[in-house]
């Protein structure tokens, strides 16, 4: 099962369609198409009685895990209550997976809308001009990404990782409030990993769900005997903030150029550029969250304390 992009959420194709969806008993007609992936495709659709517009994702499933692992979504989703983190509105199963008599199941999902679209497609408007975010204003995005984070760190039973945090995964409000979106990759935080089998299993799930530029050190080779923690989330975490301070993660040019990013990441060199306009203390704000060793690196309490007092630093200097 692939999960599909949200960086392309904004991406206009020329795509007609008089389409109308039935889900739990409210209409939508389907507007246009905003991403397709490889199982999943994501629409644009308004609600025929309220007029709203709503993000419609549409799984195909090939067989009962495909099911289980996309109803792990809205099953995930409903774990959290953060203003941050994405809610789910509807969702329908239609049909029944069966790989032996090869037939799929639907599963319908009803998402708010987020016509700013995603961080990363804010971030490379900015880049075209190399137009910079004032750091006053990526702190006050990354404070509400930190507190989406923390809710889904808290989350009861047992805390939830969310294992693929990007700009793409970040969508932004009317009110440009940072939403953290597509947790299909979210699975339990706190692994402990006892001998090969399960060191190439959880090695092999984060290749095929986790970001490789945003993906942390200790998911690339999984040591045989070790705890797995929520602070694979910080690593990623540190990513985006390097992201809306240049533009993309320090990793990106890394893979762009062909280049080994396990290498990259796993020696632990984080370039900051030498004319930064950013302050010494976002330097070391990143470094601090970009820690190869995972025991080493803060838990989301920690990366918020130090963004309330950068804010108010930054404050005084006004």
């Amino acid at each position: 099962m692939q999960s599909i992009g949200w960086t392309l959420i904004m991406k206009r194709g020329c795509f007609c369609s008089r389409e109308t969806l039935n889900i739990n008993g409210s209409r939508y007609r389907v507007r246009e198409r905003l991403a397709q992936g490889g199982f999943s495709l994501i629409d644009l659709a308004e609600n025929t009685t309220t007029h709203r517009c709503y993000a419609i994702k549409r799984i195909t499933c090939h067989s009962i895990e495909d099911q289980n692992i996309a109803l792990r979504e809205i099953e995930n989703c409903r774990k959290i209550d953060s203003e941050n983190v994405i809610r789910v509105v509807d969702y329908e199963l239609n049909g029944n997976a069966d790989i032996v008599i090869n037939t799929t199941s639907t599963l319908f999902i009803v998402l708010p809308y987020y016509k700013h679209g995603s961080l990363s497609d804010h971030l490379q408007l900015r880049a075209r001009k190399q137009d910079h975010m004032p750091e006053a204003q990526i702190l006050q995005i990354f404070l509400g990404v930190c507190e989406g984070l923390k809710a889904i760190h808290e989350s009861k039973p047992v805390p939830l990782a969310h294992r693929d945090l990007k700009t793409a995964n970040i969508c932004l409000s009317d009110t440009f409030e940072p939403i953290i979106v597509d947790l299909g990759s979210m699975t339990e935080a706190r692994l402990q990993i006892c001998g090969q089998t399960d060191a190439q299993r959880l090695q092999d799930e984060a290749e095929e769900r986790s970001s490789i530029v945003y993906r942390a050190p200790e998911l690339f080779t999984v040591k045989t005997y070790c705890t797995i923690d929520e602070r694979t989330d910080i690593w990623s975490l540190g990513c985006v903030l390097y992201a809306m301070c240049y533009f993309s993660s320090p990793f990106d040019p890394i893979y762009e150029r062909g280049d080994s990013v396990a290498l990259a990441v796993l020696s632990g060199n984080v370039n900051i550029p030498e004319d930064s306009i950013y302050t010494e203390d976002m330097h070391e704000l990143i470094k601090y969250m970009l820690r190869i060793d995972p025991m080493e690196r803060p838990f989301i309490y920690s990366i918020i304390e130090q963004t309330h007092d950068l804010i108010q630093k930054l404050e005084g200097r006004v």
